[in-house]
């Protein structure tokens, strides 16, 4: 399937605001693929794709998760909001004949990261943060951050993120804690 087709296809199952948000993700994904090396078409694929699953909710959200065989943590159990990157990743290679294992990948840690992530990876959380119709206080400094050091954007993200949880008195995921951690003991050196 051509990126031109999933695009057509992909606009027929999210709202415009979704499918608005998911091309200035894939967008701004090529841009950062661009600058570090990374498959212009699997940036531009996983973009696209990150938020394929997004408008699947609640009850709908434990179903799919049952058919595909995902396992369900205590977490997204209470905020299954989760779920939709690793539900994502597998209608993207159900739906969409997506194989690729970094795409994939992609897709389900966008909104979490993970210890130890991959460039792709790093490049659809960060152009999932950072999207032309994002609009947050310190989103301008992320986006010049974004093209200078992925890693340093990486921490930002994750500590605004984390913080605004907090605020919140909400449940911060696992894998957000093991990214953070990740890139701070092995990407990020003491200045």
């Amino acid at each position: 399937m051509t990126i031109d087709e999933i695009k057509s296809k992909l606009e027929k199952t999210l709202s415009k605001k979704r499918f608005k948000h998911s091309v200035g993700v894939m967008e701004t994904a090529v841009e950062l693929a661009l600058i570090n090396d990374v498959d212009r078409d699997k940036a531009a694929i996983s973009g696209l794709l990150h938020d394929c699953a997004r408008e699947v909710k609640g009850a709908e959200a434990f179903k799919a998760c049952e058919k595909y065989g995902i396992c369900i943590d205590e977490i997204s159990r209470i905020q299954p909001s989760l779920l939709h990157g690793s539900i994502g990743a597998e209608i993207a290679k159900e739906e969409y004949g997506i194989k690729d294992p970094h795409i994939l990948q992609a897709i389900k840690y966008h909104t979490t990261g993970r210890a130890d992530m991959d460039m792709l990876e790093k490049i659809i959380f960060i152009a999932d943060y950072i999207e032309p119709g994002r609009n947050f206080q310190g989103v301008e400094e992320a986006r010049k951050e974004a093209f200078k050091n992925i890693d340093r954007v990486m921490l930002m993200a994750l500590d605004k993120t984390i913080s605004h949880i907090i605020e919140k008195k909400g449940l911060i995921h696992v894998d957000a804690i093991n990214a953070r951690n990740f890139i701070l003991s092995h990407a990020i050196k003491c200045e």
